[in-house]
């Protein structure tokens, strides 16, 4: 097989891999054939494979036709303790790869401690890129902005989710999300009470059988949901399309006067005089204040 004229050769051959190095390895999400070929090669040659989940692990090789390596351990409840003994092995010149259940290690899965510690002994670690969901979303989200904020899956508990969402108000960036079935319409609900207006792209199962992306108004998305039961179930990730640049500022000075004259005035009052001040809908003002649970006529 002759290279393209553009790629170096060493892009299509076989990747060897060396002793006392860790390879950080990205597998599939969903579809096996999203392998990449250098992950397969590390994969089929390394002395030793750290995993989140040996067993799913060992499936994936199979799967691979890979004989199976050495399979340790390394999860996020023993990542610290295990990479003392990954340090060891290094050292003792083993070639090791470390694998999160599926994806990227490191991106709202394990392998951070592990790699920050191998790095701090001074020892080798290489990336072998492959599928992230993060990154899958973006490339078919049509959203233009040049940035984006990675969130991980927001907090469970009530104040710091509502916290988590109310900094989204004022957020330039895209932003993009993990959230379980057992959230998502809640989540889903909350968007559309505060970002009625903004894009939202949701991701759902991707690269598997039932893979969905849509892309609507935020506003439109419970409907959305309630149109099929399905819809519900799976791994999701969403991307938020970020507040206009120039509506930022004018939103973070509402916010100023609101916390000013709410120490003065009943909520609905001090709302009313910063939206004439700001220009910021008052109802988005009251809501932000007061929760949505008052009577913005009054």
């Amino acid at each position: 097989m002759s290279a393209p004229e553009n790629y170096p050769v060493a892009s299509v051959v076989v990747s060897a891999v060396d002793a006392s190095t860790l390879y950080v390895v990205a597998t599939p999400i969903g579809n096996l054939r999203d392998i990449t070929l250098r992950a397969r090669d590390v994969l089929a040659q390394v002395d030793i494979l750290c995993a989140e989940d040996t067993r799913v692990a060992g499936d994936l090789l199979r799967l691979l036709d890979i004989k199976t390596p050495r399979l340790m351990s390394v999860r996020e409840h023993n990542e610290r303790e295990a990479a003392v003994e990954v340090i060891d092995l290094l050292r003792a010149g083993k070639s090791i790869a470390y694998t999160s259940d599926a994806g990227t290690p490191g991106i709202s899965d394990p392998g951070a401690r592990l790699v920050r510690a191998v790095q701090e002994a001074q020892i080798r670690v290489i990336p072998i890129p492959g599928v992230s969901a993060v990154t899958a979303l973006l490339s078919v989200s049509g959203l233009l902005a040049t940035e984006f904020a990675f969130l991980g899956f927001l907090p469970s508990a009530n104040a710091a989710r509502a916290a988590a969402i109310e900094d989204l108000r004022t957020e330039t960036r895209v932003a993009v999300m993990y959230e379980s079935t057992h959230r998502i319409v809640d989540l889903l609900s909350a968007f559309a009470t505060h970002f009625p207006d903004r894009e939202l792209v949701i991701g759902k199962e991707l690269t598997k059988h039932f893979e969905m992306v849509a892309r609507l108004p935020a506003a439109q998305f419970p409907a959305w949901i309630a149109q099929d039961a399905r819809r519900l179930k799976g791994e999701f990730v969403l991307a938020l399309a970020p507040v206009a640049a120039k509506t930022a500022p004018q939103v973070v000075e509402a916010k100023l006067w609101l916390e000013a004259l709410a120490k003065e005035l009943p909520p609905a009052r001090a709302a009313k005089i910063v939206a004439k001040m700001t220009g910021v809908p008052r109802d988005e003002l009251y809501r932000s204040m007061a929760g949505g649970d008052c009577d913005p006529e009054l």
